[in-house]
């Protein structure tokens, strides 16, 4: 099994608190998937106002744990991690549906598989998770400019 703790996960990703939203990756296959967690917190900095009476994790966020998943992947895919010259462009969201909310305490295991892959530009299927509740899916499109894919 492949898996990145969250040390290795830094290694991949430029995002830190409070915009850093995987914890860690439990298992990945180059080229094809990966499987990765959110665990969802109440000191998260977004649920004082969203919502102070029912907190609930942003859609967006959701989407955006997504697109973080993606870019390890890509990156373990491609076997290069960023440098100061590469970045991921997040450039597309297809078919998003909610289908339950996500609140404190929640882990959210986060799915993405490759669909395609056309120069520079990647197409991923992705899923999120509470237990073995579809939480929220969509289609994400990412450009990656100083990264040869």
């Amino acid at each position: 099994m492949n898996s990145l703790d969250i040390h290795e996960v830094l290694k991949y990703l430029p995002h830190r608190y409070p915009f850093l939203l995987i914890d860690r990756v439990i298992d990945y296959t180059k080229d094809q998937s990966i499987t990765a967690i959110k665990n969802v917190t109440i000191n998260e900095p977004f649920f004082p106002g969203h919502f102070p009476h029912r907190p609930v994790m942003p859609g967006v966020l959701i989407l955006e744990a997504m697109a973080q998943a993606c870019a390890v992947l890509s990156l373990k895919s491609v076997d290069q991690r960023p440098t100061e010259d590469s970045v991921v462009y997040f450039v597309g969201i297809d078919d998003a549906r909610f289908r339950r909310p996500v609140e404190p305490g929640d882990q959210l295991r986060l799915q993405a598989t490759i669909k395609r892959k056309v120069r520079g530009m990647w197409l991923y299927e992705c899923e999120a998770y509470v237990g073995d509740e579809l939480a929220a899916s969509a289609s994400l499109m990412c450009a990656y400019k100083g990264v040869s894919v």
